[in-house]
């Protein structure tokens, strides 16, 4: 217990926990994305589900941290290229985003109207759906951000401490970012083209991590996102509106009293 409170100890949890919530920043955009999909009054219960969740996935996996380690042993071999199941959940993973991103854009843009499923519309996300959606992506960048922290900290249980401290900002920041990113288009457009990147790494990573790491190709996706984003806030603080911005096709929620 003594070696939890030293200055060494501290400083882990404190690298740690920002290391999750950079790591999460993806996580959170493609949350705020897809919650935008449901009504108003469900969308709390589902960041509610996916916090707890996340919490729930990621203490497991760090109880798991001797099961974590095998994983990265090969279970089979394609054209003698040695494929573990850390490998199978980045591939499954960045495939599962890429489509999911490709369809949110096509949908923002030309997809049809959608309503809600008190407005009877056939094409509205339901809560099971979203949450299922959002646990499915939170569990690879879980395992992807568990790999990570192993190296980072000695002590379990400072891993599960700064776990639950990034989770609980993500949470808290969750809807703010979803809002801004919901009345700016061009923040969505770019937020989704992020997503696109994010799932292209998942997959390089999953054929072959050594590329990703040797390279630091994840920061410089960050930083050309950072760099894009913050572009497009100076051209918005700069240039005064002079017509309301494009509006992206977004599901109508309606009382269905009309």
């Amino acid at each position: 217990m003594q070696d939890l409170l030293t200055l060494d100890a501290l400083i882990s949890l404190l690298t740690l926990t920002l290391m999750e919530v950079v790591l999460g920043i993806d996580n959170v955009i493609f949350v705020s994305i897809v919650m935008n999909r449901l009504p108003e009054q469900q969308r709390l219960k589902a960041r509610r589900i996916w916090m707890f969740t996340g919490i729930a996935v990621r203490v497991i996996l760090l109880l798991c941290i001797g099961y974590i380690v095998k994983a990265v042993n090969p279970l089979f071999y394609i054209f003698g290229k040695g494929i573990s199941l850390r490998d199978l959940i980045m591939l499954a993973g960045g495939l599962f985003l890429l489509v999911k991103t490709t369809l949110e854009i096509h949908h923002k843009l030309e997809g049809e109207e959608e309503t809600s499923p008190k407005a009877g519309g056939k094409g509205a996300a339901t809560l099971m759906n979203v949450v299922g959606q959002i646990i499915l992506i939170d569990m690879v960048f879980s395992f992807d951000s568990i790999i990570t922290a192993v190296g980072l900290a000695k002590h379990v249980e400072i891993m599960i401490v700064a776990v639950i401290i990034a989770m609980f900002i993500m949470f808290s920041f969750a809807p703010r970012i979803s809002n801004f990113i919901h009345k700016h288009p061009t923040l969505k457009m770019l937020a989704l083209s992020f997503l696109i990147m994010v799932g292209g790494i998942l997959i390089i990573e999953g054929w072959n991590p050594t590329v990703v790491h040797d390279f630091h190709l994840k920061n410089y996706v960050y930083f050309a996102m950072a760099f894009s984003f913050s572009v497009e806030l100076l051209n918005m603080r700069m240039r005064k509106k002079t017509a309301p911005p494009v509006e992206l096709r977004e599901p109508k929620i309606t009382d269905g009293k009309g």
